[in-house]
């Protein structure tokens, strides 16, 4: 199959994948989390777990695990937190697997979240090194907005720049990036040990997504994607299905010249 003739049944595909999320919206839970940044590990872990966010994409109501909320139910203060991360970072990622064994017929909408450097993978390895035992999220149940927004606009549909596609489309559809960090601000904030900052931003960015989420379904979403991305149609397919399906338009172009024929035989 050709290539445009290919983007034409993935925007298909696609499109059918959001009107089943649209379809059970209250099935639908948008997760985002935030971590240690993985570029500045130099021995080959992954990343620690600062806070995770999971919000009801129906309903907005969010439930949160964080570092700092399991060091404030310990008592144990600010400055103490980085010396006792792995326990206080067990405790956080018992409680959000316990969460997350209430949901296994949810789908879980996220942005990214893809593998062992960022990713469901890189929690329930993250929980396995500190000894625990993840319970694990279905790919079927899980549903990647930022590759399905790809899928459906195209790859221009919102440049990446310095801070990544979600945030050039925060500012196209004037959503207020108030709490949201980029990567370098979430690297700074836990070099700085600032875990509060850091779930503020999960928290923010789970709302992002949801909203991202919603315009997109109901159409409103604005992105730089031209009329042909939008409607999933580019020339070149007509092109490639004639190609391909050459004895269909052949037929075709039989049954135009017979009736041309059939006309032309009239008038005389």
């Amino acid at each position: 199959m050709g290539k445009e003739l290919s983007k034409l049944r993935e925007r298909r595909e696609v499109r059918q994948r959001f009107e089943e999320i649209n379809k059970r919206r209250d099935m639908v839970l948008v997760i985002h989390y935030s971590c240690e940044s993985f570029y500045d590990i130099k021995d080959g872990r992954t990343p620690r777990v600062t806070s995770i966010a999971v919000r009801q994409f129906a309903s907005g109501q969010t439930t949160s695990f964080s570092i700092h909320k399991s060091a404030e139910l310990k008592g144990v203060v600010q400055g103490d937190i980085s010396a006792r991360y792995d326990e206080l970072e067990k405790d956080m990622l018992v409680e959000f697997f316990a969460y997350l064994k209430t949901k296994p017929d949810h789908t879980f909408v996220h942005w990214n979240m893809r593998d062992i450097n960022y990713g469901f993978l890189a929690i329930e390895h993250r929980f396995k090194v500190l000894k625990g035992k993840p319970v694990t999220v279905a790919d079927d149940k899980k549903f990647d907005l930022a590759r399905e927004l790809v899928a459906m606009f195209g790859v221009k549909y919102a440049p990446h720049g310095a801070s990544g596609r979600m945030h050039s489309l925060m500012e196209m559809n004037h959503i207020t990036a108030k709490d949201a960090l980029n990567g370098k601000g979430e690297a700074e904030a836990f070099e700085n040990q600032e875990y509060v900052k850091l779930h503020q931003s999960t928290l923010r960015k789970a709302d992002v997504i949801a909203n991202l989420l919603d315009r997109t379904l109901d159409g409103s979403i604005k992105t730089k994607a031209t009329w042909f991305d939008l409607h999933g149609f580019h020339p070149v397919a007509v092109i490639e299905w004639i190609t391909e399906h050459w004895v269909f338009a052949a037929l075709g172009i039989v049954a135009l010249l017979i009736g041309l024929y059939l006309g032309f035989k009239d008038l005389i």
